[in-house]
């Protein structure tokens, strides 16, 4: 874990979340800037910055993450669809360099575009 990394912090429980789903890997929790009705954030307890970084060890964490999006779409009300954005880098608009991945679901048009 990184020790100034938010999504770290929150992970040790040193900052409060709306928790939706935690195990041993992953914590799942409402944004507190929500762009969408259902605006759920995944993410790996261990420290990863992105997508770009990820290697064949975190084939298995990826995967229980995607898995994890619609079962916990649908739990919070999502019944028409939702959306799955994975930020990665500066460029790809990533803001928090901790590897996550929102889930987006309710009535449109959302506040912004993630």
């Amino acid at each position: 874990m990184s020790e100034n990394c938010i999504f770290c912090r929150i992970v040790r429980g040193e900052i409060p979340s709306k928790k939706v789903f935690e195990d041993d890997q992953v914590i799942v929790f409402n944004d507190i800037n929500p762009a969408a009705p259902i605006h759920l954030l995944l993410v790996p307890k261990e420290h990863v910055e992105s997508l770009m970084t990820v290697g064949p060890q975190h084939q298995a964490l990826v995967g229980k993450m995607l898995l994890l999006a619609p079962r916990l779409a649908r739990e919070q009300g999502a019944t028409d669809g939702f959306k799955v954005v994975i930020n990665n880098g500066r460029g790809g608009g990533q803001e928090v360099f901790h590897l996550h991945m929102h889930v987006l679901a309710g009535p449109r048009p959302w506040k912004r575009t993630l």
